[in-house]
């Protein structure tokens, strides 16, 4: 049924959950697992050489991350590519995912107050809304 599957890695909880339960649907599909982990740039960056530092900050921030999902995947028999971009989560992670041709995307759900999610809103929620793929949710 997914043949490539994406998961969203932003370093929390639930997105360390999201890596495992990815990890079994891979291994039950024979599907392809691929990781993203989106480095948020600043609204209005001062030049193109801090969106440039704040790409290469975030492949070290995420250096363990990727170490620890790699090796998790590995004892399974999984094989895990990695993505490290800078932008925008939601947008970020979507382009991805259309671009890509992914057919589904894993991410952990990180539960915030009723009154944080209704004046800020979740990534989680507006991933399932936006994301041109099938999502599953982890909790």
């Amino acid at each position: 049924m997914f043949e490539k599957i994406l998961v969203a890695h932003d370093g929390s909880e639930g997105a360390a959950r999201a890596v495992s339960g990815a990890i079994g649907v891979a291994t039950r599909h024979g599907a392809t697992l691929h990781m993203i982990c989106v480095e948020e740039l600043p609204r209005f960056p001062a030049s193109i050489e801090e969106v440039v530092e704040d790409q290469m900050d975030a492949s070290h921030r995420y250096e363990a991350v990727i170490a620890e999902s790699k090796a998790q995947a590995q004892a399974q028999g999984v094989s895990l590519s990695t993505h490290v971009v800078a932008g925008h989560a939601v947008p970020a992670i979507c382009e991805f995912v259309q671009r890509e041709g992914f057919d589904l995307l894993v991410v952990g759900y990180m539960g915030h107050s009723a009154l944080y999610n209704r004046l800020i809103g979740g990534t989680t929620d507006r991933l399932v809304e936006y994301a041109p793929c099938n999502v599953l949710v982890i909790k």
